[in-house]
C-alpha cells in the first residue's frame, strides 16, 4: 500500500519534531517525516517571502561553507539564505583552509565546531563529508559530493509538490548518467512513495549499493524503483522527466567517452512525448545544451527548471532553520 504522504504535508507547520544539530548527508538517513518537515517549513518560509514578511530565527548564528568545487547555485542559495535568516555566510574555499595543506578533517572539524553555528561543505568525497560530521559538533550540511547531493533533490521534491500538489503516487523518469543526482533522487523518491525510473546505458547506471538501500526505503513507502537502458520503459506514463549533465565537474577528462556513452539518453521532443501530456521536465543545473537537453525542452512550455533553482534558496533557508 503507498503510503499516505499527504497527510504528512498537510499537518500544522509548528510540529514537535525537532531538527536542531542534525546533519544532512544522504537522503536515505532521513525518515520520511523529516523529509516532509523540511518540505513544509520550505512551503512556509517560500509564502512568507513573497508577503514581504522576512522570519529571522538565525540572527547571530554563522555558516561556513567549505567549497572544493566551484558553483553558482550553491554558493548564491546558501549565502543569500542565511542573509535572509539574519545570519553571516562565511566562504571558504579550499585555499582558505588548512586541509589544502595536510591538517586532518578531524580537527579541522573540532576547530571549525568552537567558531561557527553550522557547516555546508561542497566536495569531491562523500567519505570526507562524513568524516567531517563525525568529529564536528554542528550540524553539517552536504551541499554536493560526487556520491550524493541531497539539498538538490529536496529542492526537486518541493518543486514537484508545487506544480502536482502530491508526491505518492506519481512517477518521476531520470535520463542519462547514474550519478549523484539519480543516488540522491532514488532515495528522495523511496521516501515520499514515488515511483522513479532510471534510464541509463550499461556501465552507467546508479550506483548497485544506493539502489539497495533506495529499494530498501521503497519497501515501507510503496515506491516503485526501475533501472533499465529502455528510454521508453522508463519514460512511459511520467509525470517528471529529469536530466543532469552527462559529465560532471571533475570528470572533465572522461567527457568525450561519456558523450558518446550517453549520446542517445537526450531530453528532446520526441522523449517528452512518451510521458504523460502535462509532464513537467527538470534539470538541476548547469545545462550543456544540445547534449543531455535541447533548448526547445528546456525553454519549453513543460520545463519548470528555473523554478526548480529558485527552490533551492527556499528549501536552504528550511535545512538552515531547522538544523541550525
Amino acid at each position: 500500500m503507498a503510503l499516505n504522504t499527504e497527510v504528512i504535508f498537510a499537518n500544522d507547520f509548528y510540529s514537535k519534531m525537532n531538527m536542531q544539530g542534525k546533519d544532512i548527508l544522504t537522503l536515505h538517513e532521513l525518515t520520511t517525516e523529516e523529509i516532509y518537515k523540511i518540505l513544509k517549513t520550505t512551503d512556509f518560509l517560500k509564502k512568507q517571502l513573497k508577503k514581504g514578511e522576512i522570519y529571522k530565527p538565525l540572527k547571530g548564528k554563522t555558516l561556513g561553507m567549505i567549497f572544493h568545487k566551484s558553483s553558482t547555485r550553491t554558493r548564491v542559495s546558501f549565502e543569500v539564505a542565511m542573509w535572509q535568516l539574519g545570519g553571516y555566510a562565511l566562504y571558504l574555499n579550499q585555499n582558505d583552509l588548512q586541509l589544502n595543506r595536510g591538517e586532518s578533517i578531524s580537527d579541522t572539524a573540532k576547530v571549525l565546531s568552537r567558531y561557527l553555528n553550522g557547516i555546508m561543505i561542497r566536495t569531491f568525497s562523500h567519505d570526507d563529508v562524513v568524516e567531517l560530521a563525525k568529529h564536528a559538533d554542528i550540524p553539517v550540511i552536504n551541499g554536493l559530493t560526487d556520491l550524493t547531493h541531497p539539498c538538490q533533490a529536496l529542492a526537486d521534491l518541493y518543486t514537484i509538490y508545487e506544480y502536482k500538489n502530491r508526491l505518492a503516487g506519481l512517477k518521476l523518469a531520470y535520463i542519462g548518467d547514474g550519478n549523484n543526482m539519480a543516488h540522491s533522487l532514488l532515495f528522495g523518491c523511496a521516501k515520499v512513495g514515488m515511483d522513479i525510473s532510471v534510464a541509463s546505458p550499461k556501465g552507467y547506471q546508479p550506483n548497485e549499493n544506493i539502489v539497495e538501500l533506495a529499494k530498501d526505503d521503497a519497501k515501507h513507502t510503496g515506491s516503485k524503483i526501475l533501472i533499465t537502458d529502455n528510454i521508453k520503459e522508463a519514460v512511459e506514463k511520467a509525470d517528471i522527466i529529469y536530466t543532469d549533465v552527462w559529465a560532471s565537474m571533475g570528470q572533465e577528462a572522461q567527457k568525450e567517452t561519456k558523450i558518446n556513452a550517453l549520446k542517445d539518453y537526450q531530453v528532446n521532443s520526441e522523449v517528452v512525448k512518451l510521458a504523460t501530456d502535462d509532464v513537467i521536465i527538470m534539470h538541476c543545473l548547469p545545462a550543456h545544451r544540445g547534449e543531455e537537453i535541447t533548448d526547445e525542452v528546456i525553454d519549453g512550455p513543460n520545463s519548470v527548471v528555473f523554478d526548480e533553482a529558485e527552490n533551492r534558496l527556499h528549501t536552504h533557508k528550511a535545512i538552515l532553520a531547522l538544523v541550525i
